[in-house]
């Protein structure tokens, strides 16, 4: 089940609020509810994995706590660590890669006739990247000595499973919630619960209105045999996908907040207008700054961050975005995809920063953007004999009109208000507007107002959903 489903729109969203507003103001009563509520949305959609991840989040809760046990004894509390550890990134390497590195070395040993390698295709978890990055978080920070370990497992089920973050993120670190999952209810005002559905509304609006259209025409491009395309089709396909990506993810991590708000939790901010960036070092501080800050602290650093050589340092970037290409997916266009932008990353540290700086803001905007176009390119296309030929035709200069193609009119207007919004933060005092709409405290008029707003385009959204059969959403693969 995903946030921008029918089911989930009329059914399941408006039951769960119902009922939680319902029930008694009691911490407990609601955390159940929150616990139970994230179990079926789910079972909803993997029924079959649930037990996984109810089973592996118990062993978490027993193994770490084990870690913190041992505390004052090092080797025993790595030694249970390390089993945390493994038990979680073996998960994930079976769910997620295991039929990748198959594949890869039947192609190996082919090459010296050795026999195939025959395995069933796996069937991934859904939003299993995710869990699996907060309950190391979790393990580590108590290695760390952070934060104790919980002592109610249905508190860490609840850290772990909690549906508006579960599927596609904000990676929140434990530390961050820990507080909010014994206080909450404290913080259930009128103004937060209102101010949560407005920003649920914006990211689902961004969702359907924008994202879903600028998909349509990224699929019908995309998806071509790119020898079919001229120059002029292949950026058209890769601006509507750039746009695609940014607006169906940060759309999602906005209506992951705002559920969280209605609720009286406040998760991470996840985006922060990252096509505005003048160099990929600012795009990677603004662009799902959650995943960011897990491989800042938990392999950067630990290789030794910027306290090092030049070479070394060079040397950790590229490990670290190689890292996060192939969480990404696993696949060898997202490996790619990560050296791409760690190449720049390099780039950046060694010149690239200082050439931007003094050409001026718009046009290092400018270049950003379209090192991020080309990035976009390599994430969308797995096939990599088709994303050389589409790369290729993107630089070619070839402008045959049998190779255009038709845009639909809803591309047309709409990829204008998504390049609107996607460098509305370039306009002078527009960070004003963004924060009198999401975190500013609302008088009674405003209340008024923005929830009119926001159940006008709750009900908009709802229509384009039940009328049309496309609905993906990217990240919900990962």
């Amino acid at each position: 089940m995903v946030f921008s489903s029918s089911i989930f729109l009329v059914v399941f969203l408006p039951l769960f609020l119902v009922i939680y507003n319902l029930l008694p103001k009691v911490l407990n009563l609601k955390n159940i509810f929150i616990l139970l509520s994230s179990i079926l949305f789910y079972s909803w959609g993997g029924p079959k994995f649930i037990f996984v991840i109810l089973g592996v989040t118990l062993l978490d809760f027993i193994l770490v706590g084990q870690v913190y046990k041992h505390r004052d004894n090092k080797k025993q509390k790595l030694v249970f660590l390390c089993m945390s550890l493994a038990l979680n990134l073996g998960l994930l390497f079976y769910f997620k890669y295991f039929n990748f590195f198959i594949d890869n070395l039947n192609a190996v040993t082919s090459i010296f006739g050795a026999n195939t390698i025959m395995v069933g295709k796996i069937l991934l978890p859904i939003g299993i990247s995710f869990y699996t990055f907060e309950s190391i978080t979790y393990a580590v920070d108590v290695y760390r000595g952070v934060h104790a370990p919980l002592k109610n497992f249905w508190e860490y089920q609840l850290y772990i499973i909690y549906f508006p973050k579960l599927i596609a993120g904000p990676i929140v670190r434990y530390h961050h919630i820990s507080d909010q999952i014994q206080n909450h209810i404290e913080h259930e005002t009128v103004n937060n619960k209102l101010q949560g559905f407005t920003q649920f509304c914006v990211g689902l609006s961004k969702k359907v209105l924008i994202a879903n259209v600028m998909g349509s025409q990224a699929d019908a491009i995309m998806n071509m045999d790119p020898a079919q395309l001229n120059t002029a089709a292949t950026w058209i396909g890769a601006i509507a996908y750039t746009f695609q990506i940014y607006f169906d993810f940060s759309g999602y991590s906005d209506m992951a907040i705002g559920l969280g708000k209605m609720m009286g939790f406040f998760l991470p901010e996840n985006f922060n207008n990252p096509y505005v960036s003048g160099s990929i070092t600012e795009f990677w501080r603004r662009w799902h700054m959650t995943l960011g800050a897990w491989m800042k602290n938990y392999l950067y650093i630990p290789l030794g961050g910027n306290r090092v050589s030049a070479s070394r340092l060079y040397l950790n970037l590229a490990i670290v975005f190689l890292a996060s290409g192939l969480w990404h997916g696993a696949s060898w266009n997202f490996v790619i995809w990560g050296a791409f932008h760690g190449l720049f990353l390099i780039l950046d540290r060694m010149f690239l920063l200082k050439v931007l700086d003094k050409i001026g803001r718009v046009p290092s905007v400018i270049i950003t953007f379209f090192i991020v176009i080309v990035g976009w390119v390599i994430f969308r296309i797995e096939d990599i004999h088709k994303l050389g030929l589409y790369l290729h035709k993107m630089f070619a200069f070839d402008f045959d009109p049998h190779g255009s193609i038709a845009t639909n009119n809803d591309f047309d207007y709409l990829v204008y208000v998504a390049a609107f919004f996607s460098f509305f933060m370039l306009i002078p005092k527009s960070g004003l507007v963004h924060d009198k709409i999401f975190y500013a405290n609302y008088n009674k008029a405003q209340l008024i107002g923005f929830s009119v707003v926001a159940c006008a385009l709750y009900f908009v959204c709802l229509m384009y959903v039940s009328g049309s059969a496309y609905n993906p959403f990217i990240y919900f693969k990962f």
